[in-house]
């Protein structure tokens, strides 16, 4: 499947034994996916683009991924060829990027599904790179790719769910006033 040789046993992260070690092991992971929902979630309130935002994010993925590579690589020529791959690779990428930007086809979308569109780009070329350097970063591009229709839906459904979190907290209050007046009923007599 890869061209270049990877030994599993160099450079392989300890397990983790608490929810903290955890948490520091993925959090370079964590906060890239942080970072892709922010930025759809700028684009569909500022109804533009972030144009140099994706640009810098699938850099900062292409530079992990070749980071990973490096690591888990003991031979010259396999090093080189996981940086020359991945450099090709997140290229490809950012031409297709680039051209959902452009004035012309960008027409045909609103900025919300240009967000939504960037992401899905995003969560391609990371499941990809991914296969061929690691787990974890095809794992980050799978939840990147979950996330689109997620949030598609929550922005749909933002309003409805407004009203249910209004509902359910209407229905916490009329409890909570019930049983501390019930209280004070007890505490008078």
């Amino acid at each position: 499947m890869n061209e270049y040789s990877v030994t599993r046993d160099i450079a392989e992260p300890a397990v983790p034994t608490t929810m903290a070690d955890w948490l520091r092991q993925k959090a370079p992971y964590l906060i890239v996916l942080a970072l892709a929902i922010v930025g759809v979630a700028y684009t569909s309130i500022a109804h533009r683009p972030l144009y140099g935002y994706w640009e810098f994010l699938a850099l900062a993925i292409g530079v992990a991924c070749v980071v990973i590579g490096w690591r888990k690589t003991d031979d010259r020529q396999a090093r080189i060829r996981i940086a020359l791959t991945q450099a090709l690779h997140w290229g490809a990428f950012l031409v297709a990027m680039n051209m959902l930007l452009l004035p012309s086809v960008n027409t045909f979308l609103n900025a919300p599904a240009t967000g939504l569109a960037l992401m899905l780009l995003l969560a391609l070329g990371t499941f990809v790179a991914g296969i061929h350097v690691s787990l974890e970063i095809a794992v980050l591009g799978v939840a990147m790719a979950v996330a689109v229709p997620a949030i598609a839906w929550f922005k749909q459904s933002a309003l409805f769910l407004a009203l249910a979190a209004l509902a359910v907290a209407a229905i916490g209050v009329t409890f909570w006033s019930r049983r501390s007046g019930a209280g004070r009923e007890d505490a008078r007599a």
